[in-house]
């Protein structure tokens, strides 16, 4: 179908806004929206755990398309929402997992009339002028989110907005007041401790490539380090969110603590060179696969390998507004007396429970000792 005619259909398709309100957005943009929000599409599949903090009962009721990035890249997440949620298999997939997929027709068919997207990331964002042109065009309402690019500021701000947008203020007011005072266990020991911050590298999405070393720094979970007590090493080489330093570099800078992100699941194969941490992920294999990446040439002779201060965290806590609970793991990794008597475990099962309606398994982060 022809984009000219989509248009057509759509005006036949989508409610007045006429009677709306005005939101800003966490790109600063004023946004007509409606008042009843009950059709919506998702730039990024793996922001439906965002969605089910608000909407508990049933995160998928008002969802009418979405990026197919959630089943590709986290496949157990997904597929625990599949079992809980069988409807999720009819929602109208309106992408893969690249901006670049994303079908401006399949979005406008499937009739929204928000189209939730976050400032950068895999899914239409900021930077994508075409789309956002051809949507508002068409009458979508275009807000976004963040919790990607600087995660400890704009988590609970896109909580309060997505609250605001789908009338669930009481439930996006009691996941901040949370998640602030998880992040506060941290920062507020922190300030008053004072400690000597840790040197820290971040190994992005180990065994994806053959060479070292993907990296993120300003962005994403290079905020943890900070947030935790660190300082990240790679900050000062990498002026934006992630990049790559070589192996030469980092044996020259060593890191008194290093930990890498596993983008790996409980389907990959035993000879897979990817950490696997998440769901379906036994505490054992997940050690394993880590003492094993840590065996690679330069790596094991870095010193928090050799001393035993090498760890691997979920790589999808990187976009996630849990992210929290990775910053309180970062925290007793880097300052292990100052946070001894931090449980992240325990916070991720207690806020898994409060704030999501399907079941928590497998392992998230573990560490070589």
């Amino acid at each position: 179908m022809r984009l000219v005619g989509v248009l057509a259909l759509l005006t036949l398709l989508l409610p007045s806004l006429a009677s709306g309100r005005e939101l800003v957005d966490l790109a600063g943009r004023e946004v007509a929206v409606p008042d009843r929000v009950e059709r919506i599409i998702i730039g990024e599949g793996r922001h439906l755990p965002a969605l089910a903090i608000l909407d508990r009962a049933d995160p998928v009721a008002r969802l009418v398309g979405m990026m197919g990035d959630y089943e590709a890249i986290d496949p157990i997440s997904y597929q625990r929402y599949r079992e809980r949620f069988p409807a999720l298999d009819a929602v109208k997939r309106i992408g893969r997992n690249t901006r670049d997929t994303f079908s401006i027709e399949q979005a406008i068919t499937a009739a929204p009339q928000v189209a939730i997207f976050g400032l950068y990331g895999h899914g239409p964002d900021t930077r994508s002028d075409e789309v956002i042109r051809a949507l508002e065009a068409a009458g979508v309402a275009i807000v976004f989110i963040d919790f990607r690019s600087d995660p400890l500021v704009n988590t609970p701000k896109s909580m309060e907005l997505l609250g605001a947008l789908l009338g669930r203020e009481a439930e996006a007011a009691e996941f901040i007041a949370a998640w602030r005072a998880a992040l506060a266990t941290v920062t507020d020991r922190l300030a008053a401790a004072k400690p000597k911050p840790a040197r820290v590298f971040v190994e992005s999405r180990v065994g994806l490539g053959t060479g070292c070393c993907e990296t993120m720094t300003r962005g994403m979970m290079g905020r943890f380090v900070t947030a935790a007590g660190g300082v990240n090493i790679a900050d000062d080489l990498i002026p934006a969110e992630a990049g790559v330093v070589n192996l030469e570099w980092l044996i020259s800078n060593p890191p008194e603590v290093y930990i890498g992100t596993a983008i790996g699941n409980g389907l990959q194969p035993a000879d897979a060179p990817w950490l696997a941490l998440g769901p379906g992920v036994d505490a054992t294999r997940a050690r394993e696969l880590l003492a094993r990446s840590l065996t690679r040439t330069g790596i094991a002779g870095l010193d928090p390998v050799r001393q035993g201060r090498a760890h691997a965290v979920w790589h999808h806590f990187y976009n996630s507004p849990f992210n929290v609970v990775a910053v309180q793991a970062f925290a007793q990794w880097l300052h292990p007396q100052l946070f001894a008597d931090l449980d992240p475990k325990a916070l991720l099962a207690t806020m898994q429970q409060r704030f999501q309606p399907v079941p928590l398994d497998g392992t998230y982060w573990t560490s070589l000792r």
